[in-house]
């Protein structure tokens, strides 16, 4: 079965229940969701190391799904463990840990969050060098237009740290990581993907025993006893990781991975609209113009790729 056209079935004739959700509505929640993870990064920094309350929120999220999916981890094969196991080290302890280690040496947040927003590019040029996928080149001109818009949102926020110069490498490696686990996970043959909540169980595990390994060097894992730390491990538990990554890879399954992350291009402008809700930052018309641009990118990459399929369909 072709993993791209294959759909997930709870029976022979009732399709899964994210099927009947229309897609936009789906990459909707995944935008709230996504960036709400950078509102939960700004608001940990204050109460504890980054990567601890990263470490939390995937013991957190192990803990809780755990109940729900041994039984289906106990039937599935070692090969396919392995494999979604890879998918998740690449996807979230090499992308998580890529940008929070590269701030945490002095890379300006707003410089690390403008290279994790190059991932749509990133898929792209992965998919054409190494996949030898062909892209339209109104599939590349969305794209890049998609960038523009971000560059202007993220204007204001952007930096020259003192961070060592192999430093900066650190962000671009962490957004090439979730990009490698994006197609890997999308091209796995559909006998060794996972359901849903057992793929956040084994991904959160596996990057959870990772970056104890990395903070473990450091200090302490034991959590902090603050009301601060427990509110940060929750959000990025709840709303980022199983909201975010959940209904990443949801949307992956309906669609094309150029469409997911050019999707996410609108990431930066909903991030501000957190921040202007949560810590009373101030909005501007930059801004909202770099959301217009973002939008007319996504526009074209989403409408090229509609009709490519239809074409491809008759």
């Amino acid at each position: 079965m072709n993993p791209n056209k294959a759909m997930t079935c709870t029976s022979r004739s009732r399709p899964a229940w994210h099927w009947l959700i229309p897609l936009p509505l789906l990459e909707a929640a995944l935008l709230v969701s996504w960036s709400s993870g950078f509102i939960g990064a700004r608001f940990s920094i204050d109460y504890a190391p980054a990567l601890l309350v990263v470490f939390w929120r995937c013991v957190v999220v192990t803990l809780v799904l755990l109940p729900f999916v041994a039984g289906q981890l106990r039937r599935t094969s070692p090969v396919a463990l392995l494999k979604n196991a890879g998918i998740g080290l690449l996807a979230m302890a090499g992308y998580l840990g890529g940008i929070t280690q590269g701030i945490a040496l002095g890379v300006p947040a707003g410089l690390a969050a403008l290279v994790a927003d190059l991932l749509p590019l990133g898929l792209a040029l992965l998919a054409a060098g190494v996949l030898r996928q062909r892209l339209a080149w109104q599939v590349w001109a969305g794209l890049l237009i998609g960038l523009v818009g971000v560059m202007l949102v993220t204007q204001g926020a952007l930096a020259w740290g003192n961070a060592p110069l192999w430093a900066y490498g650190l962000p671009l490696l962490g957004m090439l990581s979730l990009a490698v686990a994006t197609l890997w996970q999308k091209y796995l043959p559909a006998e060794q993907s996972l359901g849903l909540l057992p793929n956040l169980w084994l991904q959160c595990c596996v990057s959870g025993l990772a970056f104890a390994l990395v903070e473990g060097v450091h200090g302490s894992l034991a959590p902090l006893p603050s009301t601060g730390f427990a509110l940060s491990v929750l959000w990025t538990a709840g709303i980022s990781t199983m909201g975010g990554y959940g209904l990443y890879w949801l949307c992956l399954r309906r669609t094309t991975a150029t469409r997911v992350a050019s999707v996410l291009y609108l990431s930066p402008p909903i991030t501000m609209l957190w921040a202007w809700a949560m810590f009373n930052e101030p909005l501007s018309w930059q801004m909202a113009v770099g959301m217009a641009v973002s939008g007319v990118g996504i526009w074209l990459v989403v409408g090229t790729e509609a009709r490519q399929a239809v074409s491809s369909s008759r």
